[in-house]
């Protein structure tokens, strides 16, 4: 699964269209989840315009890759990238949140089928995601295709995330492969002063999973990570992706503050409320200023 320098460019700015959406939708919303969003942009766009096997005409695709959102408030992110893959149209993302709409504050996959699993309870996504890992053994379709598992390091907090490990290390589930979004931050504060998760990698790897580290925001490292991956037969796989919250708009980055507001109800010592929006779109649409936007 090779990649050349102009596919990466393409994702690249795939994941910048993703960003801007994610802003408006929040935006035309008033409510909402924004600093994991836009963080794990390069990780999805990446999945959905490179790695899954997957078809937006058929939704339903027996044969496609399972992605399963265990961290469902980073929906948004997972919303923009489905419709720029095609699978609805990029107007319908600002209903997000809006009564009757199909793009709820969490995934339902009653109403969005679409979408492998609903989500909202954090630690539930993993157990999941092992379910189907262990179906697709009985079925014999374990080596037809993958599982992947997106997650938050908050959500190590729940008891549920190291029961799905530990099974899923005792049945090495070679399908399986969790991507965790290691931003370092929660509702509350850091992570590492609400509920410490350091040394992570050696947790996982107590459990019996094959454990990476890469530089989320970097497409190839993404690539060639879930290459090695595949390539694990005897364990499941977990990438543990640096992701900076708030990619993108630097006033929003690091910030844990930005963790549950959207833009319009934020810290104002950076932005003031009513231009938190405005200024996020312009950085989005200028790639930090390195490009004149048509919207300046």
């Amino acid at each position: 699964m090779s990649i050349t320098e102009e596919k990466v460019g393409e994702i690249e700015l795939k994941a910048n269209d993703i960003r801007v959406s994610i802003i408006e939708m929040l935006m035309a919303a008033g409510s909402g989840h924004t600093a994991g969003p836009l963080g794990m942009s390069d990780i999805l766009a990446t999945l959905y315009f490179h790695i899954l096997k997957h078809d937006p005409k058929k939704p339903d695709w027996a044969e496609r890759d399972r992605l399963v959102l265990s961290n469902g408030h980073i929906c948004p992110v997972l919303y923009a990238t489905m419709a720029h893959a095609g699978y609805f149209p990029v107007e319908e993302l600002k209903t997000l949140r809006k009564f009757g709409s199909r793009l709820q504050g969490h995934p339902h996959r009653e109403y969005l089928p679409m979408v492998e699993n609903s989500s909202g309870p954090l630690g539930s996504g993993l157990s999941q995601a092992v379910g189907m890992a262990l179906a697709d053994r009985i079925d014999k379709k374990d080596g037809e295709r993958m599982i992947f598992c997106l997650m938050s390091d908050g959500e190590h907090d729940e008891g549920n995330t190291w029961e799905g490990m530990m099974l899923a290390g005792k049945e090495r589930l070679r399908n399986l492969i969790a991507i965790v979004d290691r931003n370092n931050i929660q509702i509350d504060g850091n992570t590492e002063d609400i509920m410490p998760l350091e040394p992570l990698i050696d947790k996982w790897e107590a459990f019996n999973w094959h454990v990476q580290e890469i530089d989320g925001h970097n497409i190839v490292e993404i690539i060639d990570a879930v290459n090695r991956a595949r390539a694990v037969y005897e364990k499941p796989s977990v990438i543990i992706a640096r992701t900076i919250p708030g990619k993108g708009v630097k006033e929003f980055e690091r910030d844990f503050r930005w963790h549950g507001n959207p833009p319009g109800k934020g810290p104002e010592d950076k932005i003031p409320k009513d231009k938190q929006g405005e200024v996020a779109l312009k950085e989005l649409r200028t790639l930090g200023g390195k490009i004149k936007s048509e919207h300046q």
